[in-house]
């Protein structure tokens, strides 16, 4: 009896042990293995995840694939930060004044008599059809060391939705007028009128090797708020850097004048003032 005893219990203890291999089999085969990395370290619920990923570089092609650049890869300015990489900065301290949409005969030799005044260069982007209405004044501009910018054959706020031949057709356009006045005349810079940017006209006027040119400051001078609200605007927005627009045409400008004249005294005692440089400059 005492070996039969012992016998069964054996059994029982080897049955026991198996169906306990069994059970741990079958649980383990239940439980997905941890993912591993290529170490083979198993993952850890401390590993960064997408979204704590670093942002990407502003120089990779993923960040820069839409925002076109000049050939050379250089803004005379620097500073193209704004719409479509156009510029908003002088890319230094100084600051720029730009006078848009003439020449005027009325007021763009009222603006250049108080910049000669003042010893302050500055940045005219002319309309084409003003430039050849207005040979004289174009030569004046240069001739007092300003910088020269296209501002488009007509004001066509338009004109960056028109296919790419027609917007370089009226580039060329306006360029011609400009160098018929004044010959090898150096334009480095296109304006959009309006500000109204697209992708087609920044790669067409650098294609022309044109540096797209936007703005920091608008006193809304065009809207012929007053000479005290332009001033006002201009000293408050203004900052080192800034590329201030302001208008010698398209209407009446005697408040942007009256504001010019106040203003220079006080842009003067902040800033140096520069014309956007040309490269020769």
């Amino acid at each position: 009896m005492p070996g039969s005893t012992l016998r069964a219990t054996g059994i029982v203890t080897l049955v026991a042990a198996a169906l306990l291999g069994s059970a741990y089999a079958l649980g383990r085969s239940l439980v997905p293995d941890q993912p591993r990395h290529g170490t083979g370290v198993a993952a850890s619920v401390t590993q960064p995840h997408y979204a704590d990923q670093p942002p990407i570089p502003a120089d990779s092609p993923e960040a820069t694939r839409a925002s076109p650049t000049p050939a050379d890869g250089q803004h005379p300015a620097g500073g193209g930060e704004g719409p479509f990489g156009t510029l908003v900065s002088t890319g230094s301290p100084r600051v720029a004044l730009t006078f848009d949409d003439g020449p005027d005969p009325r007021y763009t030799p009222q603006v250049l008599a108080l910049l000669r005044e003042d010893g302050v260069k500055a940045t005219f982007c002319v309309v084409g059809e003003n430039a050849e209405s207005h040979p004289d004044l174009i030569q004046e501009i240069v001739a007092e060391g300003h910088t020269l910018c296209n501002h488009s054959w007509n004001h066509d706020t338009t004109l960056g939705t028109r296919p790419p031949d027609v917007i370089r057709a009226d580039l060329l356009r306006t360029n011609e007028a400009i160098r018929a006045a004044v010959p090898g005349a150096r334009i480095e810079y296109f304006r959009q009128p309006g500000g109204a940017w697209t992708y087609p006209v920044v790669s067409v006027c650098e294609g022309l090797g044109m540096a797209p040119l936007h703005w920091t400051v608008d006193p809304s001078d065009w809207t012929a708020p007053g000479a005290g609200k332009i001033t006002a605007a201009v000293l408050t927005q203004t900052g080192p850097g800034s590329i201030v627009l302001m208008h010698d045409a398209g209407g009446n400008r005697a408040g942007t004048v009256e504001a010019l004249r106040n203003l220079l005294p006080e842009l003067m005692a902040r800033f140096q003032l520069e014309a956007l440089p040309t490269g020769t400059t």
